[in-house]
């Protein structure tokens, strides 16, 4: 007994782990369609789902989809509604694998399938070329996929050599719905113990394919495991924000609303499965068939009934998920996701690509802000210096938390593109915060020009003018190609700019030590050159901040 335990946990640990290795080759291979893909979520309900979808086919994992888009709303990359469209496009996606592991491990001798998967990949695996060893990858987790499947089956007895395996089950297949209640609930807790819905789905496939289960009995649990997956999704919620927590929510919600309106229907439902099967659904052969065109049509009819309500589900989610003590934080975190099987650094790739824009944004804010109480001297200060310093402290904390998110990121399988990206952004973020540094130096200058009522010499104004503009105008030029390669071209006009800004800086210095050299106001002149220095630092890191862009792919 022991031993066939074990005979099955290695066998489903050689089913995960090939699904883990395809499934990294597969987002390296598609990392940058990925994101794409992920951007085109934003448009409406009906392209949420189809994203969802997609992305659930590609990174073979519906819990791995809903995890980063509770991801995604904690960083206010996806609104509610939107988020909820993805998950219901996940629940199909996830049907792919099934109908994957139905046809091809059961309909072929999988051994024959396997092998030579793993034969042809193996040589791109061990490739030099990066491209070739993600290609690869593909094939040697699929391959490894199905000999897990081969070992599963062979490792679950045969229900006609071993018919006491069945006795215990008997007490529970004749209760009428209190059986089909019992039966979700057991699907519900293995896909919980081995933490993905397809793992599950491939067990629950051979013990019906072995005899230990019939038919209806499968189904039962094919939604329990609907329900069993949007664990993941709610554990990974926890310690994030409430529009987060409320996306986990819905995502439970929604499914147990489907297997609630389902149960009602389970018997109808089950025969209109046998009637329009393509194939003769009494073989006990065709019943991993049966099982994948139930669990099809159940999220396909699933999402057409709800995709009218999303906006309800929101609002019903909002009610029941109250904002808390951790909501109201004024502290800046960022926390990365992961499913625990599926590696999503391609996709916290986007992530950390919005948040890096938002920094952006406070640099900009703050540099905005000093000029508005440069050119109004007069102008009480009240709270602005501790709203700058406050978006100062923001800027630093952004910087730890994103760059610890990348490292996070880099732990993970990247492609080679997303592997210079990540580099690249662990430059820009440093930057980002030596320009908030800047900035706020920037503000206590203009606040001792104000305490200490500092007069500047008469051109000053029009010299600030001039030379915040050509500031501004950098600032503005690496904000329009934030997170985008950087043509060479254009790294050629930040080369310019910063030559510009330099040549401002020597030429407004000179005046100002001839002016001390004349006798004027030494704390005025003094004050001015700091002004001039915090601006030229500025344009040094606008410089390299267009230099890390250069670099992305």
């Amino acid at each position: 007994m022991i031993g066939m335990i074990l005979r099955l946990l290695g066998s489903l640990g050689v089913f995960l782990y090939g699904m883990r290795v395809m499934s990294e080759g597969i987002q390296k291979v598609a990392g940058d369609k990925m994101q794409r893909i992920l951007n085109y979520m934003t448009r409406n309900r009906f392209a949420a789902v189809l994203t969802g979808l997609i992305l659930t086919a590609l990174v073979q994992s519906s819990s791995a989809t809903t995890v980063m888009v509770v991801s995604f709303v904690n960083a206010s990359l996806l609104q509610l509604t939107q988020a909820i469209g993805v998950i219901m496009g996940a629940n199909i996606g996830t049907t792919v694998t099934t109908w994957i592991v139905s046809f091809f491990g059961f309909k072929f001798k999988i051994t024959a399938i396997a092998l030579p998967v793993i034969g042809i990949g193996l040589p791109f695996f061990l490739s030099k070329f990066k491209r070739r060893r993600d290609f690869g990858e593909i094939l040697v987790g699929f391959g490894l996929l199905f000999l897990g499947l081969s070992f599963l089956k062979e490792s679950v007895p045969d229900i006609q050599q071993n018919p006491e395996i069945l006795s215990f089950l008997q007490y529970y297949t004749d209760k009428g719905f209190l059986s089909l209640i019992i039966f979700i609930a057991v699907g519900s807790v293995l896909t919980v113990i081995v933490q993905s819905s397809s793992a599950a789905m491939a067990i629950t496939v051979t013990m019906a394919f072995k005899g230990w289960i019939d038919f209806p009995t499968a189904a039962a649990i094919v939604l329990g495991e609907n329900i069993g997956t949007t664990i993941t999704a709610y554990l990974a919620s926890i310690g994030t924000n409430v529009n987060a927590r409320r996306a986990a929510r819905a995502h439970l919600l929604f499914n147990i609303f489907g297997v609630f309106w389902m149960a009602a229907v389970f018997k109808y439902f089950t025969d209109l499965v046998y009637k329009i099967a393509p194939w003769d659904p009494s073989l006990r052969g065709n019943l991993p068939l049966n099982l994948s065109l139930f669990h099809t049509m159940f999220n396909i009819t699933n999402t057409i009934l709800f995709i009218g309500f999303i906006p309800k589900l929101s609002a019903l989610v909002e009610k029941i998920v109250k904002p808390g003590k951790w909501d109201q934080t004024t502290r800046y975190t960022l926390q990365y996701i992961s499913t625990g099987l599926q590696d999503t650094g391609q996709m916290n790739i986007v992530n950390a690509k919005n948040e890096i824009s938002k920094m952006s944004n406070v640099t900009e804010d703050m540099f905005r802000s000093f000029l508005d109480i440069f050119f109004n001297p007069n102008k009480k200060l009240g709270n602005m210096v501790e709203k700058i310093k406050e978006q100062e402290e923001l800027t630093d904390q952004m910087q730890i938390e994103i760059s610890k998110y990348l490292v996070e990121c880099s732990k993970e399988e990247l492609s080679e593109a997303n592997i210079k990206n990540v580099n690249a952004m662990m430059r820009i973020i440093n930057e980002l915060e030596n320009i908030g540094d800047s900035c706020f130096k920037l503000i206590i200058l203009a606040q001792r020009r104000y305490d200490q009522k500092i007069k500047l010499h008469d051109k000053a104004n029009a010299e600030v003018k001039d030379f915040s503009d050509l500031v501004m105008k950098f600032i503005k030029f690496y904000k329009l190609n934030i997170n985008e390669p950087l043509p060479q071209h254009d790294l050629e006009m930040a080369f310019k700019m910063e030559r510009k800004i330099n040549r401002s800086r020597d030429l407004l210095k000179l005046a100002a030590q001839k002016r001390l050299q004349d006798g004027a106001d030494v704390s005025s002149e003094l004050l001015y050159i700091d002004l001039l220095k915090n601006f030229e630092h500025i344009g040094d890191n606008a410089l390299n901040i267009s230099q890390a862009l250069q670099q992305m792919v």
